[in-house]
């Protein structure tokens, strides 16, 4: 792991300290998780419909647009996510619809559509006697219905990231299923350790949840991900 990359990623949580943050915005939550080495979106932030339109001829169409700040976390509900953006008629007409109808005057995440019928879930969290754990398992809006997660102290190996993906109930999902290439699950592992040795190098970061964790043909991305910092009485 580039020593370069790690020291990103403690500026982007110094930074947000600084500024008296208690979430990293999106943004700067995958930043950090690539750092890490683990997979996430190509994606820009953008403040005009300008850099907009010149950020989507880098990514490249369909696209997602989502409202960016580290103070909105429930972006679907407030109406200010547009996905399947095709061309820039619609780029502009999703911008101007979260401005006025939903209010918001910050910046956006332009992002790469995923597409990818298995979704899971990847998080940290910290307990002030145990130290970093890291969660695995079935994620997008099923996570809170099916509750089936595992979990594994930090630091992890690549055999404790390995074992994550078969003790879930659903493990099934993860094989070659309704003509669906079975997923990498050498590359879940290692995006476990990966978040196991955030939890362990930033003492800042209280949780991470990284949901959905889409597993595009066979490799695992971060679609969407939220790091929470310490509050300053834990």
């Amino acid at each position: 792991m580039e020593k370069i990359l790690v020291s990103e990623a403690a500026r982007i949580i110094a930074a947000a300290r600084a500024r008296g943050q208690t979430a990293l915005n999106e943004y700067d939550s995958k930043q950090v998780l690539a750092a890490y080495g683990i997979p996430v979106t190509r994606e820009a932030m953008v403040g005009d419909l300008a850099a907009a339109s010149a950020a989507a001829a880098r990514i490249g169409w369909p696209l997602v647009l989502k409202a960016c700040d580290h103070d909105i976390t429930h972006k679907t509900e407030r109406g200010l996510v547009q996905v399947g953006i095709a061309n820039v008629d619609q780029l502009g007409a999703a911008w101007k619809r979260m401005r006025t109808e939903g209010g918001y005057d910050g910046d956006f995440l332009l992002q790469e559509m995923v597409k990818g019928a298995r979704e899971m879930v990847l998080g940290l969290i910290r307990d002030p006697q145990m130290g970093p754990s890291v969660m695995f398992g079935i994620g997008g809006i099923f996570t809170e219905i099916f509750e089936d997660v595992v979990f594994r102290l930090a630091p992890l190996t690549l055999a404790d990231g390995l074992a994550m993906t078969v003790e879930i109930r659903g493990a099934k999902v993860l094989e070659s299923v309704r003509g669906l290439p079975a997923a990498d699950r050498d590359a879940l592992a290692a995006a476990a350790v990966a978040l196991g040795q955030i939890g362990l190098d930033h003492d800042d970061i209280q949780e991470i949840d990284i949901n959905p964790l889409i597993i595009a043909g066979s490799l695992p991305i971060a679609v969407d991900a939220l790091v929470i910092l310490k509050s300053d009485d834990r």
